[in-house]
């Protein structure tokens, strides 16, 4: 018997093009999972409007998983609601998905990356900033940043200073029991990310197909606990045309190209081999 493929994908510099936030150069790939019917999972650090944005662009039907993690999002027809049930119990129900919330509420994220600042640590968050800061530093356009600051379990920010202050602001981060990740930016969060929010769709999709196949792709560290937890993993060039080399795992696949080249190359040959 053939393992369902489902694939997981992160947006920024992986399926989006770093630089004009275009999938165009995945479409080959993106007709072919559709044509198969193969999930197409996106995971990112991008909001839940933002993430919808795109799933709609992408005539994309199936749940995804919000900021690093934050929270996953799963339509209420898409799967049977005892399974839902038995693998996360008593989800809760927002605007028209079963939703399973990993993260720590954005408002307290705010209250941290402020206590942060009084001591001493120059950090800057998404919600400090302008729409036009945000779009000067992140190149989105006006109606972007708009959804990208509807944020709820996540705060990107940006931190001045050298690497032993650097230690210095992480350690104080864990000691308030969060978490800090990096990808284009810094980010602050609670006690989740990608890998646990991949570990439960996972269940939920072995309840509806049996066995299962995982490819997930990424481009920087926010995405390793996703690579971590798939059958092939994937990462693809960055926007510097570098794999970024602090990602490291024994069965890693490296594409060669940047962005949504590497993408396609990688999702063509995954399909190629496992049909």
């Amino acid at each position: 018997m053939v393992s369902q493929p489902i694939v997981f994908t992160d947006l920024d510099g992986t399926l989006l093009d770093p630089e004009m936030y275009s999938f165009s150069a995945a479409m080959p790939a993106i007709e072919l999972i559709k044509k198969k019917g193969i999930p197409l999972v996106l995971c990112s650090s991008k909001t839940r409007a933002e993430i919808e944005y795109w799933r709609e662009r992408l005539g994309n039907p199936h749940p995804f998983i919000s900021e690093n993690g934050g929270g996953i999002f799963v339509p209420l027809s898409y799967f049977a609601e005892d399974d839902i049930s038995a693998v996360w119990p008593k989800p809760e129900i927002i605007n028209g998905y079963f939703a399973v919330v990993l993260g720590t509420p954005y408002a307290l994220l705010r209250q941290a990356l402020e206590e942060l600042r009084r001591d001493g640590f120059d950090v800057t968050g998404f919600g400090d900033m302008s729409e036009s800061e945000v779009a000067k530093i992140t190149g989105l356009s006006k109606e972007g940043v708009e959804l990208a600051k509807e944020r709820e379990f996540d705060e990107p920010f940006i931190f001045k200073g050298g690497q032993e202050k650097l230690h210095t602001l992480l350690a104080s981060i864990s000691e308030r029991g969060l978490r800090c990740d990096q990808g284009r930016f810094y980010h602050l969060m609670g006690d989740n990310d990608k890998g646990k929010a991949v570990e439960i769709l996972r269940g939920l999709y072995q309840r509806r197909f049996g066995d299962i196949i995982t490819i997930a792709l990424g481009d920087s560290p926010v995405d390793f606990p996703m690579l971590e937890k798939a059958d092939y993993p994937v990462l693809v060039r960055n926007y510097r045309g570098e794999h970024d080399r602090r990602i490291s795992l024994p069965n890693l696949i490296k594409a060669e190209g940047i962005g949504p080249d590497g993408w396609n190359d990688a999702i063509l040959k995954f399909i190629q081999e496992e049909f």
